[in-house]
């Protein structure tokens, strides 16, 4: 068995393909799962339900697999006669919409207890000291801390978000064809199970290297005051 530069070179536009695909999935992955995690994270602080309500949310959706999430949206959904017979069939019929909202609903929940570790690391004292000065409550949350929280949790929403990139493999299991899908397309038509799947690897290398790199100069920049001891 050999990497056969040639099948590489001839499959590499599949491969592409794929991997505008994988783009196409988590772009409004990541959008849609930090719109649910922020206010889940917000209501952990919040006394009563909703606090009990942010908690069973983060630690249903950390515990159910994506791929189980996937399978349920795509094949699950449409069994009931209120998505079937209505105007949802269409929404859930499509393929990226289920797969925007399986890996979302999926992201978010281990994105909003990143955030909330976030917003636990505040100081007390910082935000007492906005509130002396007057400033609104709004005003501290979108001003003070969110902007605190992402020094604080560039590192660990980078792990995720690798996390992420890799997980849109399972999409391949509801018809989209992503990079790995592709990959598997190539070595259905090639026999050659090295080439196109070492293909696909360093592609997806180039990816998460790529995100590293850029947290990497985003974490220099938003904590160059920080004093290291």
């Amino acid at each position: 068995m050999h990497f056969d530069f040639q099948v590489a070179w001839e499959s590499l536009p599949k491969l592409l393909a794929g991997t505008a695909t994988t783009f196409a999935v988590l772009l409004p992955v990541l959008v849609i799962g930090l719109l649910l995690a922020i206010p889940v994270a917000l209501a952990c602080f919040r006394p009563g339900a909703r606090s009990v309500f942010a908690g069973a949310y983060i630690g249903f959706f950390r515990g159910v697999p994506s791929l189980v999430l996937l399978y349920l949206i795509y094949s699950g959904l449409p069994q009931f006669p209120i998505v079937r017979e209505t105007f949802l069939w269409k929404v859930f019929s499509n393929a990226y919409v289920c797969a925007w909202l399986g890996l979302a609903l999926t992201h978010s929940g281990y994105l909003a207890e990143i955030i909330r570790g976030g917003l636990a690391a505040v100081p007390k004292g910082t935000l007492e000291a906005a509130e002396t000065l007057g400033l609104k409550p709004r005003q501290i949350l979108f001003r003070l801390r969110l902007p605190l929280v992402a020094r604080y949790i560039i590192r660990a929403y980078q792990n995720e978000l690798l996390i992420m990139v890799k997980s849109t493999a399972a999409v391949s299991a509801i018809t989209l064809v992503d990079l790995t899908a592709a990959a598997n397309t190539v070595f259905d038509y090639t026999y050659d199970p090295f080439t196109p799947l070492i293909t696909a690897a360093a592609i997806y290398w180039c990816i998460t290297n790529s995100i590293r790199l850029g947290f990497s100069a985003a974490d220099r920049k938003l904590n160059r005051y920080l004093v290291k001891t």
